[in-house]
């Protein structure tokens, strides 16, 4: 099926096959259409059917309430029937030479482990390898509950044959609950991608600030994975803040000491415990991390007053905290915001 999109500055064909998604064919083919969270929820990806037919997968979704005009629909939630033609209000261009383009395939979950009473880790071994930038996600659909839940990749290597997840449990959300069910190993998966612009690289020549929530360091474990490949700490500086309830709500503090080591002149990571005083034996059990009390975005910004000069930020969480940690950025900080980075898929 031929598609034909409509940007506002200029015109883009793709090509879709039977139950393959709108965003995800054109993705495939190199156009970087508009999307942040191609999950259904962040509503980034509408566009208006000019026209032939689709189908609407999830009439459900959240993103929905930001479509407003006649004819407008999701293209992460839609399929074509047949040849069509559609337009988005955003400027569109093709992606960079190099960029690690998204596509479909399949992987076998290997490994599920608990890392608290509600966060689980696991990996999927997948059938070719594979390529994504550090800071990049998957959208992964598993067995028997519809739709995408996009999960960043904790690992960094090129050609990877392995990704590597951590997903916080949602009471009620289907994914969720299949991943905490206690019976998924070498089970198959979908996975589309990788996707995402919140990502590092080497020659970004800056300092580099993290601030995470719960699960939400898991692409944070990979822009450090790849920090530290690069020896980048040995110029620059990093900051990291991950922000937890308590200690009991803490993990990959051993992987995050680690790190520290490698670079403790210019790597400094800080663990904020939001409901609870900080423990005397926290810095004992990890004597290369700091520990602070209060919420992930309140510790950063006591921590990085003055600090700012020449900073790239990466934010990862859920959205309260994302939402927080931009206010502190932009108003405090005064950071530009193609200098914070983040996306929307929790």
């Amino acid at each position: 099926m031929k598609i034909q999109l409509n940007a506002r500055n200029r015109a883009y064909q793709f090509a879709a096959a039977g139950g393959e998604r709108i965003l995800y064919a054109g993705l495939a083919s190199g156009i970087n259409l508009p999307y942040e969270c191609g999950s259904g929820t962040c509503g980034t990806c509408k566009a208006r059917l000019v026209s032939g037919d689709i189908d609407d997968l999830w009439p459900a979704a959240p993103g929905r309430k930001y479509l407003k005009h006649p004819g407008e629909f999701l293209m992460c939630q839609s399929e074509a029937r047949g040849d069509c033609s559609l337009e988005v209000a955003n400027f569109v261009y093709n992606m960079d030479p190099g960029a690690c383009l998204p596509a479909a395939g399949r992987g076998i979950l290997r490994s599920p482990r608990l890392l608290t009473d509600d966060v689980i880790a696991f990996s999927i071994e997948l059938a070719a390898p594979r390529e994504f930038d550090a800071g990049q996600f998957m959208v992964m659909q598993v067995p028997g509950v519809p739709g995408y839940r996009g999960y960043s990749m904790a690992n960094f290597e090129r050609g990877a044959k392995k990704l590597d997840f951590v997903v916080k449990k949602k009471p009620g959300g289907g994914a969720s609950e299949w991943l905490f069910n206690g019976n998924i190993e070498g089970r198959e998966v979908d996975l589309f991608g990788p996707l995402g612009s919140a990502t590092f690289f080497p020659a970004l020549a800056k300092n580099i600030l993290c601030i995470a929530g719960g699960s939400g360091i898991a692409g944070i474990m990979s822009i450090l994975e790849r920090a530290c490949q690069e020896h980048y700490f040995d110029q620059y500086s990093g900051d990291v803040f991950f922000g937890v309830r308590t200690m009991k709500d803490a993990f990959y503090l051993d992987e995050l000491s680690r790190y520290r080591n490698k670079f403790p002149q210019k790597l400094q990571i800080t663990v904020a415990l939001s409901d609870e005083e900080v423990p005397a034996a926290a810095a004992q059990r990890y004597p290369a991390l700091a520990f602070d009390k209060g919420l992930v975005h309140e510790v950063a910004a006591r921590h990085m007053k003055g600090k700012y000069q020449n900073v790239r930020a990466y934010l990862a969480g859920p959205p309260p905290a994302v939402d927080a940690a931009i206010r502190v950025l932009l108003l405090e900080a005064k950071l530009t915001a193609d200098n914070i980075r983040y996306d929307k898929f929790s």
